[in-house]
């Protein structure tokens, strides 16, 4: 077990994981830059035996997995990707704190071979804090296609750790990896010599600080002396327990210290610009000195797609055309699975209700399993699987060849005159799968009030509940519902259209977010364009099936279930001999007229707000009075039902505007209240884009009355 590191008794340093492990058992930390196949490297040796949750106190996911190798079992950490450990994020904290205070048996620092002096700047301040290390040089594979060569032994050499060469994605060098891995592990702690110089003046200041740092930090002290001449003794987090008298001699020293420096001339703006200035140098050195580029411009390829997939031109319109084409894909290939699926599911219900009346069992209870909660649980299934076991594969095909970072700097713009974070295109883009895992995903953002406007804008693009609702709509009333490849197409440019409106709501709001209830200033943030690479289409699909549709699908169940159960209620208790559907419906129908809507459909929208999956099935058993969700029917006879009830092209657009810009489900309104930890802010997530909505469509269904177009 990895204990929180306290001194003198005092309270735990920091919330650090407590790992359990046998006498033989060892942990291993992995760290490094985004994009560096950190999380290939993790998935290689680990395989399906880890699990994720999130790390003590803060609200970002950390893998941890196990491996075992000749014998020794090991328990590896996949820290979050970090550009630096001068922690300015909650992953840069975690990961600077684990590898410091958490005393990890080894840690894996793993680099990317074809940037190596980029990556170089974190391997020497990863060194600075710890003495049992080894570099994992990933990508190798990559850089000989590059035709860029690494000199791994003179590499090692200079830096005093094992260096390892490994293409995680071939499963090349993973073998050896271990084998460094199980070296370190059972060796002495690594004593090397300092790798970086910080000029005379600085060097001396801090050895003067170093001895009453040395009983309480030992070969970190160095490490530590210089946060403390930056202005950052909060990163140095065993000092913040320490007891006044020790902490005294510590500022004491601390004075004397900087006041060396000031007498040399050194601010402390002027210390953090020596510490990353002579960082950086030392890191372009060793790359001079260990890496060799074969032809002189290895990233001209790059730099030629950048200039299609990132141009102000042509960038947009390319990123448009490839959501077309995975919506194309997506309408298309869905239709008969899901068919498929749904039948099977509902011919399955009919054997479960033979079963339970074989068995004496009530009709009334019956009629709440099967018909409650059994026949939502089906619709939710049959609707959502096939489109996201599409959908998310292809959507993974793009952030597994480098394209997702482009669609980010495409974005990053709009974003930017927004006020708010470029980050939050990739959340928006992760929402069009899931609204729940786009609100997880806006983790990666690090200032709190940004994280807030993606959070609360985040369900304005819609997800693969409300695709759906979307797609039948626009197909019945707006390409025909002949079937054949012109309605496909027309569906899909629609679909597209709508998506873009989504987008267009995002900005829009989040301008207005950071204007009124969430003023501030942009901050600005790394954007790292990883090269672009041929994805491995196999472990894309296994990875985007386990790892987010059935972590998707699995979450709406759990919301569905006790939804079929409300819904049973709704139908089939009456009052007056009108059921409580009924009444709900009449008394909404004013606002619903006023809205281009009606009763029905806006108590269809309430009561699918555990899973917007089942809106059309509820306003099919409403129109048609069953005390049931109907089964699958063909689009003519919904088109004609639906006509039969007072639709127009109004009553659909007005409709198709309210399931983009209405509330988050049950399972995202969940996940905002366990990210943002907060019921008023879930609250005010719920309200934004509920007030959004109705307000579009009343200025929608006004205006073309005004016009007389309705």
């Amino acid at each position: 077990m990895t204990p929180a590191l306290s001194q003198g008794g005092g309270r735990p340093v920091a919330a650090l994981p407590e790992i359990r492990r046998a006498p033989d058992e060892y942990v291993v930390a992995l760290m490094g830059n985004p994009n560096v196949g950190k999380s290939t490297v993790f998935n290689a040796l680990t395989g399906l035996r880890q699990h994720t949750g999130n790390w003590p106190g803060k609200t970002v996911e950390v893998a941890t997995g196990h491996c075992r190798h000749n014998g020794a079992d090991f328990t590896i950490i996949d820290l979050p990707g970090t550009y630096s450990l001068t922690a300015h994020s909650a992953e840069e904290e975690i990961a600077r704190d684990f590898i410091c205070f958490g005393e990890p048996d080894a840690t894996v620092i793993v680099a990317d071979a074809t940037c190596l002096e980029r990556n170089l700047i974190l391997v020497l301040q990863a060194l600075e804090i710890t003495d049992r290390a080894l570099l994992c040089v990933n990508l190798m594979d990559e850089a000989e296609r590059r035709q860029i060569s690494l000199h791994l032994s003179h590499l090692s050499e200079i830096l005093g750790v094992p260096v390892v060469g490994v293409s995680a994605r071939e499963d090349e060098g993973l073998d050896t990896l271990m084998e460094k891995v199980a070296e370190v592990v059972s060796s002495p702690p690594q004593k090397r010599r300092p790798l970086i110089s910080y000029g005379t003046e600085l060097e001396s200041a801090a050895e003067n600080l170093i001895p009453a740092l040395e009983p309480h930090l030992g070969l970190r002290a160095k490490w530590a002396a210089l946060r403390i001449l930056s202005g950052e003794i909060s990163q140095v987090r065993p000092l913040t327990v320490l007891e006044p008298a020790e902490m005294a001699k510590i500022t004491a020293e601390t004075e004397r210290a900087n006041s060396l420096l000031r007498q040399s001339g050194l601010s402390q703006d002027a210390v953090i610009d020596r510490i990353a200035t002579a960082t950086v140098k030392t890191a372009e050195r060793i790359a001079r000195e260990t890496v060799i580029y074969g032809k002189a411009d290895h990233t001209a390829r790059d730099r030629r797609l950048d200039r299609i997939f990132t141009s102000r031109l042509t960038g947009i319109p390319i990123m448009l055309l490839l959501l077309a084409g995975i919506f194309w894909l997506t309408i298309t290939g869905a239709t008969y699975p899901s068919a498929l699926l749904s039948a099977g599911l509902f011919r399955l219900g009919d054997v479960l209700e033979s079963a339970l009346v074989s068995i004496s069992t009530a009709p009334w209870l019956v009629s709440l399993l099967i018909d409650g909660v059994y026949t939502t649980l089906a619709w939710v299934v049959g609707v959502m699987l096939p489109p996201m076991a599409i959908f998310f594969p292809l959507f993974t095909l793009l952030e597994d060849s480098g394209y997702l970072p482009r669609i980010a700097f495409n974005l990053d713009n709009f974003f930017r005159k927004a006020c708010a974070h470029g980050k939050q295109s990739l959340t928006m883009c992760l929402g069009l799968g899931c609204n729940a895992a786009g609100v997880v995903g806006c983790r990666i953002i690090d200032s709190p009030r940004e994280r807030l406007v993606a959070v609360i804008t985040n369900t304005f693009v819609p997800c693969n509940g409300r695709f759906p609702t979307l797609i039948a709509i626009i197909t019945m009333f707006f390409a025909g519902f002949a079937g054949g490849f012109g309605t496909s197409v027309i569906s899909t440019l629609m679909l597209t259209g709508v998506i873009v409106f989504g987008v267009f709501m995002t900005v829009l709001v989040s301008r207005l977010l950071t204007k009124t209830i969430l003023k501030g200033l942009p901050s600005s943030f790394n954007l790292e364009l990883p090269p672009y690479r041929r994805p491995q289409i196999g472990r894309v699909i296994v990875r985007s099936v386990l790892d987010r549709t059935l972590f998707v699908l699995r979450r709406a169940v759990a919301v569905a279930a006790p939804a079929g159960l409300v819904l049973w209620v709704m139908v089939n208790v009456q009052i007056g001999g009108v059921s409580l559907l009924n009444h709900a419906a009449a008394f909404l129908d004013p606002l619903g007229r006023f809205m281009g809507l009606d009763g029905f459909i806006l108590t269809a929208f309430i009561l699918g707000f555990p899973a917007n999956e089942i809106v059309i099935p509820i306003l099919m058993m409403s129109y048609l009075s069953a005390g049931t969700l109907a089964e699958p029917a063909s689009l003519g006879d919904l088109h004609a039902l639906f006509v039969a009830n007072g639709w127009t092209w109004l009553t659909a657009l007005c409709t198709m505007v309210f399931s983009l810009l209405h509330w988050p489900c049950g399972t995202t309104c969940l996940t905002i209240r366990k990210e943002t930890g907060s019921l008023k802010w879930t609250l005010v997530s719920f309200l934004v884009p509920t007030l959004c909505g109705i307000v579009m469509c009343i200025l929608i269904a006004n205006l073309a009355r005004l016009l007389g177009l309705a």
